[in-house]
């Protein structure tokens, strides 16, 4: 007479499921990592730039995204004038102005 046996090699007990396992808790992981790491830093630095452009006023002294250093003479609607050095002004985008390095009002 032949007795059988059933061989269980390794597998969960049925009704559990791994966390790991889940494709659909893995998926929102990776985009709770991607927006906390990436996109919501990147919209702030956004943000920033947006409200430093609209706040731009004569004299402010700032650093166009070429690397231009000059001192706003005029503020227009969507650009400024630059004077870089005497006798010697530009015109520039709003969005063109990287950073402000100095505010003086006067």
């Amino acid at each position: 007479m032949l007795n059988a046996y059933a061989q269980v090699s390794g597998a969960a007990p049925q009704g559990q499921t791994s966390i790991l396992g889940s494709p659909l808790i893995m998926m929102v992981a990776i985009f709770a990592i991607f927006y906390f790491l990436l996109i919501r830093p990147q919209k702030k630095a956004q943000d920033d730039h947006k409200k430093m452009v609209s706040q731009l006023n004569k004299n402010d002294e700032v650093v166009t995204t070429g690397g231009i250093h000059g001192t706003i003479t005029n503020v227009k609607d969507n650009s400024v004038v630059l004077k870089i050095d005497d006798n010697v002004k530009i015109e520039v985008q709003k969005n063109a102005i990287g950073t402000l390095k100095k505010s003086r009002q006067g």
